[in-house]
């Protein structure tokens, strides 16, 4: 269930509940909104003090990779914006293993630190969450 910052449910003292967010990317950085809008809307969530973490599985694991030229496709190259996810406080990043794998992707061409882990490890991280968005 997803809520607006209106909805949020309030604990006996009245304070706001903080959630756990997952926002998972399945696609590849360019050619669709999806992956910018993920980022967005990330950023945003990690504003309003929520427990925000990525997932980046399937073709989303090229979303992390270092040096992407964007120029022939006459699009902004907004992979430095991973850089900033820190400040706001959102330093869970899980890269499914096999994704990268399957890729021919290695953990040292990523642009971020992140933790790599197995499917299994990832079905069990989403099942943590209180709320789970896909991109």
């Amino acid at each position: 269930m997803t809520q607006t910052r209106d909805q949020v449910q309030e604990d006996e003292a009245g304070h706001g509940v903080v959630r756990k967010f997952m926002f998972v990317n399945r696609k590849a950085p360019y050619g669709t909104i999806y992956a910018l809008e993920g980022l967005e809307v990330v950023l945003i969530s990690a504003a309003f003090d929520q427990d925000v973490s990525l997932a980046f599985l399937d073709d989303g694991v090229y979303q992390l990779v270092k040096g992407q030229q964007t120029k022939g496709l006459e699009v902004k190259n907004f992979s430095p914006t991973y850089r900033a996810l820190e400040g706001y406080d959102v330093e869970k990043l899980f890269v499914e293993r096999e994704s990268l794998e399957a890729r021919g992707i290695a953990e040292a061409e990523l642009l971020v630190p992140v933790q790599v882990v197995s499917a299994q490890e990832m079905a069990q991280l989403m099942e943590q969450q209180d709320v789970i968005v896909g991109f």
